[in-house]
């Protein structure tokens, strides 16, 4: 469904060193941000990037299946091949900050160009008739788990003020 948007995706694998070439070519000469959940293998993948960098790793725990917290502060590393690289710590949880609900579907780019073809120029998108949203949702044209992160992320937005 990125892809659909133009977003380049990529599939890569620490734990089985697949796709390390292609993202190493991506990131030639550029400033890249390694962001993430906590225990996900950002300092695996970085070790394979930059071989010799032997970041810490912990092991994916036992009970939970989960991996672990690592990274404590964020560290910037020169590319041996160009470009640098910024390690960040792992994060819990996302949150919204100072965006309004009306403004939300704005930052949704597949959603961009039915939000002016709404009946109302503040319209949410949830059930507010004539919503040329809904409408592309229904017809397949905006994929429909986006629709609902989109949803979810608009009901979070009352519950957290950050």
């Amino acid at each position: 469904m990125y892809e659909a948007m133009d977003y380049k995706v990529l599939l890569v694998s620490a734990e089985k060193k697949e796709g390390i070439e292609e993202l190493v070519a991506l990131m030639k000469g550029k400033t890249t941000l390694m962001s993430g959940h906590s225990g996900v293998g950002k300092s695996s993948l970085i070790n394979q990037i930059m071989p010799g960098k032997e970041l810490k790793t912990k092991a994916v725990s036992g009970w939970s299946g989960k991996g672990l917290h690592t990274t404590t502060f964020a560290e910037m590393f020169d590319l041996p091949f160009g470009g640098r690289l910024i390690d960040t710590p792992g994060v819990r949880e996302f949150g919204i900050v100072d965006i309004e609900k009306t403004e939300l579907s704005h930052y949704f780019l597949d959603m961009r160009p039915y939000i002016t073809a709404c009946q109302f120029n503040n319209c949410l998108h949830i059930n507010e008739p004539g919503c040329a949203v809904q409408v592309a949702v229904n017809e397949g044209k905006i994929d429909v788990d986006r629709f609902v992160s989109y949803a979810s992320m608009l009901e979070s937005i009352d519950e957290k003020q950050y």
